[in-house]
């Protein structure tokens, strides 16, 4: 649909997205109150790379929630599984997904969010049909992307994308865009319903 689908991070990038800086630059807290995730609920994570979103998340779905912690690769996994050990978080679910399949079941997800994920799906319309066949009904999806529509936002173009491209390919891949989140300092919050 027009731009470059860039390369995933492998497990060498696990220090990058665990950096102490990424709380001064990206504000996580503001992603995950614009969430808006209630106890009890069940949230997919896909890309959940190390677990930085998934591990925050956890405390608030509670005891009867669950977070699924998505990834394609495997040594990710390894990783959020042996963090999830030694913290004794017991609510934090190791996903493995392929290219085209986050392998989550029908109707069993109430949130899916990806964070500077998107871009990288290799086959987005294969994945994104998947997802929507895995939401609940009133279920939504939340892409948090680098925005390429601001020069100042220093990534490398193909790991940007700008609200419109988003908004098309979703809507493409049978999304409702709901709203988009504009208090981020670096990047959009897109929410879509399915």
């Amino acid at each position: 649909m027009g731009r470059e689908i860039a390369h995933v991070m492998g497990p060498a990038g696990a220090t990058w997205l665990e950096r102490p800086e990424r709380e001064a630059e990206e504000r996580p807290q503001l992603v995950i109150d614009a969430l808006e995730i209630k106890a009890g609920q069940t949230i997919a994570d896909l890309g959940a790379g190390s677990g930085y979103y998934s591990f925050r998340i956890a405390p608030l779905v509670g005891q009867k929630g669950r977070v699924l912690a998505i990834d394609v690769e495997p040594r990710m996994l390894r990783i959020i599984s042996e963090r999830a050990r030694r913290g004794g978080v017991d609510n934090v679910t190791t996903v493995l997904g392929t290219p085209s399949d986050p392998n989550l079941e029908p109707n069993s997800v109430d949130l899916l969010f990806m964070v500077d994920v998107y871009h990288e799906l290799e086959f987005p319309l294969e994945t994104m049909t998947k997802v929507r066949a895995a939401l609940k009904p009133g279920g939504r999806v939340a892409l948090i992307e680098y925005r390429a529509e601001d020069p100042k936002v220093m990534i490398k173009p193909v790991h940007k994308m700008t609200e419109r491209q988003i908004i098309r390919e979703l809507t493409a891949a049978g999304f409702r865009h709901q709203k988009t989140v504009r208090s981020l300092p670096l990047q959009h919050l897109v929410i879509f319903g399915k």
